[in-house]
């Protein structure tokens, strides 16, 4: 008797990781297309309005350990939504700041920062669920698709924000943001569970597909993850070269991500002299791009994975893409047409997220079941590294030009690049506990 397909239930939450990552990605990429309304609303300065970005990039990043540590514990359901809820909240609060306040700039940096401490939760949170419901040979496609939501939120909010702000005003589109975030809360909390033992659509072939390949540490001998058993200390985890070599390349990742995210609208508008219309339209193509090579990096990933192991497959496809961004980067700043210089730059930040799901992979595959904590950590060295650049970025192009913000960026993706030369993949951090 033929051996029956696995089913589906798991990539279809997947893809609502998905459009849970597009909502995060909206409800924080919105202030960047709102902000010259925002700034003129309050009379605000580039740098004034750089350090409103960049709280909310230092309460993402803060938080990232704690959210992480909280999905280990209590699980990717319960946490994502709690999540969602908090968000919905801080993204509507930025709206309901009057400019009649004195403090309103202190007030703004408050709620962003609240709002960053909230999403910091989505990634570490996603990829425990990652390490629970997908077997190691899927975790490059599946990290891509729900990195591919960070592409399609920063993507759809030029257009949408735009349109909103031209007929309705800036804070509409926080106040629908914030609907948008509840609605598919609620849908994750009633369609997802913890475990693929707990969902009752999840069929037995399926189940035996996913345990083939589950890398979790300490499951019991049904495999069932023991979802009671101790996290991975700190120490472990901090002693870990690999860990600190992706942090350190995740930084250099997000300083590069963070300035198509924060300031390429402007960027086009105010530099390049392109209309309202032409730089909301060439402000989509770097978010299409990483949509795009997100997903293609993944099942890359994937493949060369299965083929010529870890090494290849995580490490090999993630130097690559960090120095053809670097490579493009500084094509695209030196371009004299304003939309050469808008296609190179989107193939610059396409490039980048090639490598995307390779850090998400890895985590998964060497964290166990602290996999939260682990890739929380990881991911607080990206945030640390778009706060930076959100400040840095204007006071660069003021003092030098803009031309400068990426090349600077151009030299940390190349030295994220070198960092992934350190990384080895087969080293497991539950198996250093376990021995230790």
């Amino acid at each position: 008797m033929a051996e029956s397909p696995p089913g589906n239930v798991r990539w279809l939450l997947v893809f609502w990781l998905f459009v849970l990552s597009a909502v995060s990605f909206l409800d924080r990429v919105n202030i960047s297309i709102a902000g010259t309304a925002i700034a003129s609303d309050y009379h605000l300065s580039q740098v004034q309005l750089g350090w409103v970005f960049s709280s909310f990039l230092w309460g993402y990043a803060l938080f990232q350990t704690f959210g992480g540590r909280l999905a280990d514990r209590l699980g990717p359901r319960r946490v994502l939504t709690a999540g969602v809820v908090w968000w919905g909240i801080f993204t509507a609060l930025t709206a309901a700041v009057s400019p009649k306040i004195s403090a309103a700039v202190s007030i703004f940096i408050l709620v962003r920062f609240l709002l960053g401490a909230g999403e910091a939760i989505i990634f570490p949170a996603s990829n425990q669920f990652v390490s629970r419901w997908i077997p190691t040979q899927e975790r490059g496609v599946a990290n891509g698709l729900i990195f591919a939501g960070v592409g399609a939120g920063a993507g759809s909010a030029p257009a949408l924000v735009t349109y909103i702000v031209v007929h309705y005003g800036w804070r509409w589109s926080f106040w629908l943001s914030a609907l948008i975030g509840l609605l598919v809360g609620l849908v994750w909390y009633f369609a997802a569970r913890d475990t693929p033992e707990e969902h009752a659509s999840v069929s037995a072939s399926e189940l035996a597909h996913i345990r083939s390949g589950r890398t979790l540490s300490n499951s019991s001998p049904s495999g069932l993850p023991a979802m009671k058993s101790l996290p991975i200390s700190w120490p472990v985890i901090l002693q870990s070269k690999a860990v600190w070599a992706i942090t350190l390349s995740y930084f250099s990742f997000g300083y590069v991500a963070w300035i198509f995210f924060s300031w390429f609208y402007i960027y086009l508008a105010k530099v390049r002299g392109l209309d309202l219309k032409s730089s909301a339209f060439y402000s989509t193509l770097p978010p299409l791009a990483m949509v795009a090579c997100s997903l293609f990096g993944g099942f890359v990933n994937d493949r060369l994975t299965n083929r010529y192991g870890k090494r290849a497959g995580r490490c090999g496809v993630a130097v690559f893409a960090l120095l053809l961004a670097a490579l493009l980067l500084i094509l695209g700043s030196h371009a004299a047409s304003a939309r050469v210089a808008s296609l190179v730059l989107a193939g610059g930040a396409g490039a980048l997220y090639l490598a995307q799901s390779s850090y998400w992979s890895v985590t998964a595959d060497i964290a166990g079941s602290s996999v939260g904590s682990a890739s929380g950590f990881m991911n607080m060295g990206a945030q640390l590294g778009g706060a930076v650049t959100a400040v840095l970025t204007p006071v660069i192009a003021a003092h030098l030009g803009w031309t400068y913000p990426f090349l600077v960026a151009a030299t940390f993706s190349a030295l994220g690049a070198v960092a992934w030369l350190v990384v080895d993949p087969s080293h497991v951090l539950a198996h250093a506990k376990q021995t230790s």
